[in-house]
């Protein structure tokens, strides 16, 4: 995402109107760019001024003046002229053949008659497109994953992905090329399939300790496991991202807010209830408590309220 489409999304987002497939690669670009982040920390702080700020009303004085000088204003309007006249002509005429029904016919068919004239003339007198070559360019940019096949029982993973033309990569899964193409797989524009391969595969590098490391330019295995439990439509799919990111949620305070999230607001079940037994570690913090004891007295769901209250009930309280 450019920086003149992030900062577009930002006013959509800060008037509750930004799409959710774009919230997800907003997010990316605000970690990634300064200037942005300072465009929307401005845009907050102009909100909080002009909220400050009392709202007044228009005096009647003020307003009697207003509709004299937009009158006096009115009245200085010089004439129409030789142009202005003309158009109005032109409207009027077009009025005089939309009440004329059999001379608007036509003046309908003479159009299309002329316009299929014109068309033929100009396909019949067109020159021949020359045929397309196809050129694959070994630096060009990836557009999409389009399939991944795992060898049994060793880490040969092969990638299919899109270039200019399909294309398909080979390698260990400690492969930085590897991991990347991987990484474009978790995107929302790949093919479910393919999302739920790649997250399962970056998943298994985490729990192997495979470098997980946490990432600060938003380009980290474990930031796109985030991601995918933030953002995927398929709860499998995050489901599995919950998988990957279990070991860090003690270390990592980002892992830990992006589960809280899934406990609080994700739309399937059964992935709030993991994510709830994925805080097991941490469920002695104060914001992991006040989101279980939040979720455990005012959620609709009575399978999850029961949830977060054994997992209240099985923590030490904090003094």
């Amino acid at each position: 995402m450019k920086c003149e489409s992030a900062r577009d999304c930002i006013v959509l987002l800060k008037y509750g109107e930004l799409p959710d497939e774009l919230a997800g690669t907003l997010e990316q670009h605000l970690m990634n760019c300064e200037g942005c982040s300072a465009e929307l920390d401005a845009f907050q702080e102009f909100e909080e001024h002009l909220a400050a700020l009392p709202v007044l009303e228009p005096s009647p004085n003020l307003l009697a003046q207003s509709r004299m000088r937009l009158d006096d204003a009115l009245d200085m309007i010089p004439p129409r002229g030789f142009l202005a006249q003309l158009r109005t002509n032109v409207y009027r005429w077009i009025g005089h053949v939309q009440s004329a029904p059999a001379l608007a016919t036509l003046l309908l068919g003479v159009g299309f008659l002329a316009g299929n004239f014109t068309l033929r003339y100009q396909v019949a007198h067109a020159p021949k497109p020359a045929p397309v070559v196809t050129v694959t360019h070994p630096d060009s940019v990836i557009a999409n994953v389009t399939g991944i096949v795992q060898t049994p029982n060793s880490e040969l993973v092969q990638v299919n992905y899109n270039r200019v033309t399909p294309e398909t990569m080979e390698g260990s899964l400690d492969s930085p090329e590897i991991r990347k193409l991987l990484m474009v797989g978790t995107s929302a524009a790949a093919t479910p399939g393919v999302r739920m391969n790649s997250v399962s595969l970056l998943t298994s590098e985490c729990m192997a300790g495979h470098e997980c490391q946490s990432s600060t330019d938003g380009k980290g295995i474990r930031h796109a496991l985030m991601v995918s439990l933030r953002y995927d439509q398929d709860a499998g799919v995050r489901m599995k991202a919950l998988e990957g990111l279990q070991r860090y949620v003690a270390q990592d305070t980002h892992v830990r807010d992006a589960v809280l999230e899934a406990v609080a607001n994700d739309a399937d079940p059964q992935v709030r209830q993991t994510a709830i037994g994925v805080l097991g570690p941490v469920q002695s913090d104060s914001s992991v408590r006040q989101v279980l004891r939040t979720v455990s007295t005012q959620d609709a769901n009575p399978y999850i309220r029961t949830a977060s209250y054994q997992a209240l009930q099985g923590s030490p309280n904090i003094q």
